[in-house]
Parts: structure tokens; sequence; C-alpha cells
């Protein structure tokens, strides 16, 4: 029997389905197929050994793409183009439209001892790299360097992509293989922008203290940079020659223990014997009269971002030589054995040499940092942080860093963490909160509603910029127990300047936006709708609180001004009978509504629904008939009230203990 096989090279051309996707190719240039899945391994011979090769794949022309690339050392960005010269250096994801109605995933992987990346040519060749960074490590061919798959979904095609590399390369695994850290599901403050390297124990107080004070109180702390005890460097030439190699920063670490700001009565250049006066103490003090469930402490890798100090107090005995997989393979091995709810974030670390060794760690920081005080970084923050996530959350839990409630972008950042699926964690200085704004991410008891997946871009934002192309809005679509959850964002007006190196602001007044948004974007809906669903659904308006039916592939218009934003709440429809409809929305003054419901039950024969909430205030739900009652965990009687014209009924959830769900029966 022959099978026509999906991805090819074909006088010339690497086809898909038929289709060329890459003209003009070398004949160095190979391609081995996958005999289980659609995609295979694209790669490259060369001429003679060497440990850096570039070689040109084929002519790349009027094919929309979405990539990642390495834009600073530690972090990717995105891109989006439709020809070979617009594909930036270190590239490691790459998404093709078409051929047809097809999509193409390229990802360049590790190959033995070899790092692939993509990049692009001024003749519009895609270029393949691949480098081992020793001189020494050498190779003529590297037939491995590139993952490719094809299918009608993107999402889909991504993720048996890097499953097929994962069997592959047998070094990392699948982030739905992972034990996820319990702080995904609670509020947290991290010290850095409150503080700075100015952080101490006391300021960890204050910072607690605060929070709680407001209603809204952290159960998880991250000690971000300023516990360690660190010391400029003065190095001899000899010194120098010893120390891990990289960029050379002035300060590196002098001891392993936490420096006198985080001892109890704690003196410059003096540990305690006693563990328990240093950084123990904090961590005790901080659990005990603020009920935290975990505290963090950011390190770098190699100890500091100098390094260790040679020949310093309690650091001369540790090997000053490092290899990158064997630091790695520790850093897991540590977290595992010392952590058993897998409690790490992996931050800097977008290389696909950290990407494609991360065998244990859950939680990566998804973009560059949050700049507070720069106004050009914040909408491609969001922008980069949404595309990323496409290639990153196969990996591991994107991460949305930290921000600040107080602040002209703080709604606009809460409401993309809201929808993220993230941690949801802030760094304001004590005293400085907007309490009414996290009152809408974070419950009395310190929980959130995280909703169930990695948010990402909405099938038809793939190839659009909306950072740059001035007519493009950014739809992020995720999912909760009961229906879905898509935000809009304008993030027009600013970007990455590869010239200058920094953020910049390319139009100061925009243009509103104008879109539309449909139930269809969001991916995954069907897998909450009820038996029957005929595709009708309840969208509840976050910012305006409208609701609105609308039925299968009916579209919303919707238009947002430069950092607007707005949230839709998205449920099926089920039809009880032929007179009742109900879809629940969840507690509808919280960014994530839908993320409180937990449990849905349907009797149709006694007309009665059952909801299982987390969480307190107001509950929506939407229905064509007003309710006969409203009982409250099987014997409470509780009041609703009925607004006739948009079909809402609203219930007051009081507070309950940590962990308690409430039952809602509606009999109708």
């Amino acid at each position: 029997m022959t099978v026509k096989a999906d991805i090819s090279i074909q006088d010339g051309h690497l086809l898909v389905y038929g289709e060329p996707l890459l003209r003009n190719i070398p004949s160095n240039v190979h391609f081995i197929g996958d005999p289980n899945l659609h995609g295979g391994f694209l790669g490259a011979s060369f001429p003679e050994s060497n440990s850096f090769h570039v070689v040109p794949l084929g002519v790349l022309q009027n094919i929309r793409f979405l990539c990642c690339f390495r834009f600073k050392l530690w972090w990717m960005t995105q891109r989006m183009g439709s020809c070979g010269r617009e594909v930036p250096h270190e590239t490691q994801f790459m998404l093709l439209e078409g051929p047809s109605e097809n999509f193409t995933v390229l990802l360049p992987i590790i190959d033995g001892a070899f790092r692939a990346c993509l990049l692009g040519n001024t003749e519009n060749f895609l270029q393949l790299c691949v480098e081992s960074g020793d001189p020494a490590v050498t190779t003529n061919c590297s037939l491995n360097a590139i993952y490719v798959n094809v299918g009608t979904n993107p999402f889909e095609v991504i993720s048996e992509a890097v499953r097929a590399v994962e069997g592959h390369l047998e070094t990392f695994v699948h982030r739905e293989n992972k034990q996820m850290p319990g702080i995904l599901d609670y509020f947290g403050w991290c010290t850095w922008d409150a503080f700075y390297t100015d952080v101490s124990a006391e300021g960890v107080k204050q910072g607690l203290s605060s929070l709680a004070g407001g209603g809204t109180p952290a159960r998880f702390l991250i000690i971000d940079d300023g516990w360690q005890s660190i010391a400029e460097d003065n190095r001899s030439p000899e010194e120098a020659a010893a120390v891990t190699q990289g960029p050379q920063y002035a300060s590196r670490l002098t001891h392993i223990r936490e420096n006198h700001k985080f001892q109890k009565d704690g003196v410059p250049g003096l540990w305690p014997e006693d563990q328990s006066l240093g950084l123990q103490h904090t961590v005790l003090d901080a659990k005990t009269n603020f009920n935290l469930k975990y505290v963090y402490v950011w390190h770098a890798l190699a100890g500091y971002w100098g390094g260790v100090q040679p020949g310093g107090l309690n650091t001369k005995n540790y090997n000053s030589s490092l290899l990158v997989q064997q630091v790695h393979e520790a850093l897991e091995a540590s977290i595992a054995r010392n952590f058993p709810e897998n409690g790490c974030i992996s931050c800097m670390s977008h290389s696909t040499d950290n990407l494609y060794y991360s065998k244990r760690t859950a939680v990566v920081r998804a973009s560059d940092d949050f700049w507070p005080r720069d106004p050009a970084s914040h909408t491609i923050h969001i922008a980069s942080v949404a595309y990323n996530t496409l290639f990153l959350s196969e990996f591991m839990q994107p991460d949305w860093d930290m921000f600040h409630s107080l602040h002209p972008a703080a709604e606009y950042h809460a409401a993309a963490r809201a929808i993220g699926g993230c941690a949801v964690y802030v760094s304001d200085k004590p005293g400085n909160h907007d309490f009414d704004l996290l009152k809408k991410l974070v419950l009395p008891d310190g929980t959130v509603l995280r909703a169930l997946l990695p948010g990402r871009p909405t099938r038809d934002c793939l190839f659009s910029d909306p950072s740059r192309d001035g007519k493009s809005l950014l739809k992020i679509w995720n999912m909760n127990k009961c229906g879905g959850v898509i935000g809009i964002f304008n993030c027009q007006g600013a970007g990455w300047c590869k010239l200058d190196k920094k953020y910049m602001i390319h139009d100061v007044d925009p243009d509103p936006i104008s879109g539309s948004v449909r139930s269809a974007d969001i991916e995954r809906l069907g897998d909450a709708a009820p038996d029957g669903w005929d595709g009708d659904c309840i969208v509840l308006s976050h910012r305006t609180c409208e609701l609105i039916r609308i039925p299968r592939n009916a579209a919303l218009p919707i238009t947002l001004r430069k950092l607007e934003y707005e949230l839709f709440t998205v449920t099926p429809v089920k039809n009880v009978d032929a007179q009742l409809c109900f879809a629940p929305l969840g507690l509808i003054k919280m960014f994530n509504s839908g993320g409180a419901l937990r449990g849905l039950e349907y009797d149709t024969q006694g007309r009665t629904v059952t909801m299982q909430v987390h969480g307190c205030g107001t509950l929506g739900v939407y229905a064509s008939q007003r309710p006969q009652s409203c009982i409250l965990d099987d014997s409470i009687d509780i009041a609703i009230s009925y607004d006739r014209s948009s079909g809402l009924i609203s219930v007051s959830l009081p507070q309950s203990d940590e962990g308690h769900l409430w039952s809602v029966r509606m009999r109708f």
C-alpha cells in the first residue's frame, strides 16, 4: 500500500499536502518523516565539520507566519511576517498559515550537542543555524535540527509537535504531565518593585500586613533580590579566570546564607550558627502571623548575577566550573527532594537549551519584566506573554509576572492575568494598593479564580500584529469548568526597537481599534457545553455588566482605545425544556467570574439546577424564568433578585471557610 506523505521534499520544494511551503531547497537539506505522526525532521548536511553552521533551507514567500525569537539573552517576543527576510535571528518557534487550510509548525530543537534556531536573509531564504558553543565540538550534519508538523488546528499542531520532540529527545516532560505548584491558586506578593534590593524582614512584614488589612491577603510571598550575602568583586586576573563564564556583573555571592537584614538582630558580615535566627525566622514569622502558605526566594542559577566569589567564606569549597545541563539536573533534583509541591518558577530561561531540558519545573516566566516606570512596556508585555504562551505552555505553565494594583495600567494588567491561567501576584509598595481592583481578583481567603488553561491568542489573531499594525485587537481565550472567557486588549502603539534596544512608543495617540468577538473564538467551549447544546451562548461583559444572548457564529462588535480592555464570560445555554433556558455566569463582580463555578447539574424533570460555587459575592446566572426557590447548602432559603428584561438572577453568597464550595440549588 502506498501512503502519500503529508510533508516531503520533491522537485526542490518542501511540500505540505502537495503544496509548496519552502521553494528552491538546496540539495544538502533533508527531510525524514515521522512514521507515527503527520510530521518529521528537517535538517542538513554540511561540506565540512565545524562548531557553527548557517545554511539556507528554502525560500519563504507570501505565507503568513508568527514566530517567537530571543530579543534578549533570556526572553522571547513575537514577530509576524510573510517572507523569509522578516524572520529574525534566534527564532525558536515558527507557526505558518498554510498551505491551504492547514497550519505548519517549525520547532528548531537540540540535536545532540548542537542547538538549532531559525533566521532569514535578504533573499527571502529561511535559514537554519546550528551551533555547539564549543570550537572543539564539531559536526558535518544535523539531520534532526527542526521538527515539522502540520494539521488543521493550530493549537493541536503545536502540541503534537512538542510531544513528538519529547519522545525523540527524552530530556523534558510536557506541562500536562508535571505537578503544578500550589501557588497558582492563591494570591501573592513579590518584594521587588516595592523595595528592590533594599528589601528586609521588616519590609516583608509591612507588605503582608498592608495587603491583609485591605481584605486581599497574600497567601504566597516571593522574596526577590536583596536577601543574599553579596559583595562587589575585586579580582586579580588569576581569580577572574576561575569564575563562571558569562556577563561579568559587579557583585558576587560571598556566602550561601542570608544577609543581616533577614537575621534576628543581625550584624553585617556575621552569620549566627543557629539558623532559626536567620531566614527561617522571617519565614516562620510570616507564616504564623499572616497565614502564608508558600514562601519563595529569588536566586540566580550561578548563585548571584556575577556568580560565586572564588575563595569567599563558605563558597571556596564549591566548584566554580559548571555545565549547564548538570546545573539544570541538580536544580530540579533539589526541588524534588526539598519541595514536595514542586515549588519553582523558572525565570529568564527562554532559550531552548533550557526549555528542552525541563523535566520537572512546571512554571516559567513568560515574558520580559513588568516595568512600572516604562510607559512603552505595558501593551507589548501583554502581547508578548500571549504569543510566547503558544510555545512555552507546552513545557510549563506560563507566569505573567507581577504588576502594581495602583498604576495607570493596573486594570489592563489585572484583566490579563485574570484570564491567563497563571499565578496572580503584585509588587505593590506597602500602603500603595487599589483594593477595589484587587477584590476583582482575590477572594477574602486569599484564593483566586484561576482559569483552567494557559491563556492564548484566538485563532484569528495568530498572524496579525496587535502591537504594530494599527488595526488589530488582541483576543485571548481560556476555559472554566462551565464555560469560557475571552479577553480583548488594544495593544497598539509601542514595541521593541531592535535598533535602540528598548521599548519605544511609535504612536503616541493611536486611533481606537474595532473588532468582533464570537463564541467560536474560544477553542474548547464545546467541552463545557450541556448535552443537546444548539450553539447559543450567554455573554457577560465585565466592564458594562451587559448580558447578551448570541447564537452560534454571531459576532459582537467592540471598539477599544489604547490600553483599554474588555472581558467576556461566555456560557453555553442549556434548554432545560421548551420554556426554561439556563446559563450560569459565576461571581459577576470578579474579572474571571466563571472561575467560581466548580460544578453544574441539571434535573430536567424536576426543573432544578444545582451549582457548586467557590467564593463569596454576587453570583449571577441567566434564566428565562424567575426561580421559585433558591436553597444554599441544602438548608438555607436565600433571597434572589431577577431582572426580567435581561434574565439575570443575582444571589448574594456569604463568606465561607477556605475550601468550602457552596451548593446553590434553584428550582423553577
